[in-house]
């Protein structure tokens, strides 16, 4: 029998898996956690993705946070789409062979537009590898230093593109800051013990650990965060199995975490001040049950893909923020999208309060 769930049902379902309210049965203790709840987790960022994790994470510190990925506990790379994730170490390989294949097919135009051929791909990654060898990491400006001074041209996005190739095939990762800067490892040293499932078992996992992290879901949105085709999408839900369990969202098929058909769905009237590059609305394409598409531009301004971090009561975004860091205090600023009375902004402001104690900096803000 197929539950019939009304939006605000869904929503509720929605905020669990996404680890933004108490879980039946995930209790998360870590970075580690955290990141194999989800399988991958948008981290383009590098701030954003610091924070997606500490929110998750109660009580823990950016130094915290910092620690646990510099013991490699989870890693960034480009599994998907093209866009930097957050993914268990021990899946990175896997994850790069399952979805990176039509993002690594679909290059060719760009990379003809820059002037780049997958012969420079495959120099880059020779010479990147070689750079690495022995436990190296090279911060980003070091790596095109060595790709220049073996004779190709990091101009423009040329530099980028050449990184990312190197990343998409499997030979680097994109190790902890260094300071402010970005630094690459290799992947076969910062991650010596892959996984290594049978394409069935993968799509299936991926599946299992993309729906309980962010069910409901369509099997349309699997295929866009996933970057496979609907087809495959398709095959990876059914090999889930009883892991997952047809619903019917808003009128629409979907499948969610079998776990949570027993979870609470009432609404909540939580509140949570979140990153712009999180989970939360990334990843979806229809963000309608969070998001009223009449502040879809104030989130997203220009549409150009860069968000901006929610206020967020009820599972719903509600308003937006920016933040200045200083060296002893961050400087928020919030901008309501729908009236806040008094009790409301008392209660981004605690929840700001903790965002400044996880960055171990006093909080000053302006509305």
């Amino acid at each position: 029998m197929t539950i019939r769930l009304n939006r605000a049902e869904a929503l509720a379902l929605r905020m669990t898996g996404l680890l933004l309210r108490p879980h039946p049965t995930a209790r998360p203790q870590g970075v580690a956690d955290v990141v194999e709840w989800f399988g991958a987790m948008q981290a383009q960022d590098a701030a954003s993705g610091l924070w997606s994790l500490g929110v998750r994470l109660p009580g823990a510190t950016q130094d915290d946070v910092r620690a646990a990925l510099e013991r490699r506990e989870a890693l960034r790379t480009w599994p998907m789409r093209g866009t930097v994730h957050l993914v268990p170490a021990r899946d990175a390989r896997w994850m790069l062979e399952l979805t990176g294949v039509r993002t690594l097919a679909g290059t060719a135009g760009q990379w003809r537009q820059l002037g780049l051929t997958v012969a420079d791909g495959e120099r880059a990654g020779d010479v990147l590898g070689a750079a690495l060898t022995g436990g190296g990491r090279l911060t980003r400006a070091e790596c095109l230093a060595a790709l220049r001074a073996a004779g190709l041209s990091t101009d423009g996005q040329r530099g980028y593109h050449l990184l990312w190739y190197a990343s998409q095939r499997g030979i680097t990762c994109i190790a902890p800051h260094v300071g402010t800067e970005q630094t690459f490892a290799l992947l076969d040293e910062w991650a010596p013990e892959p996984h290594r499932p049978e394409r069935d078992e993968a799509l299936a996992m991926l599946a299992h650990r993309y729906v309980r992290g962010h069910g409901p879901v369509s099997r349309h949105e699997l295929a866009r965060w996933t970057g496979l085709t609907v087809t495959d999408a398709t095959r990876a839900i059914t090999l889930a199995g009883d892991l997952l369990a047809p619903v019917e969202a808003d009128g629409e098929p979907a499948v969610v975490d079998a776990a949570l058909l027993d979870a609470p769905r009432a609404p909540v009237d939580d509140l949570h001040t979140l990153p712009g590059f999180d989970e939360y609305l990334l990843g979806f394409k229809d963000r309608s049950l969070m998001l009223d598409p009449a502040h879809a531009a104030a989130v997203v301004p220009g549409n150009n893909g860069v968000f901006r971090s929610t206020v967020v009561r009820g599972g719903r975004v509600v308003g937006t923020w920016t933040r200045t860091l200083g060296v002893r205090a961050v400087t928020v600023t919030v901008q309501q999208l729908v009236p806040f009375d008094a009790a409301l902004r008392d209660r981004v402001d605690a929840a700001l309060t903790g965002y400044a104690r996880f960055l171990g900096r006093e909080l000053r803000h302006s509305w």
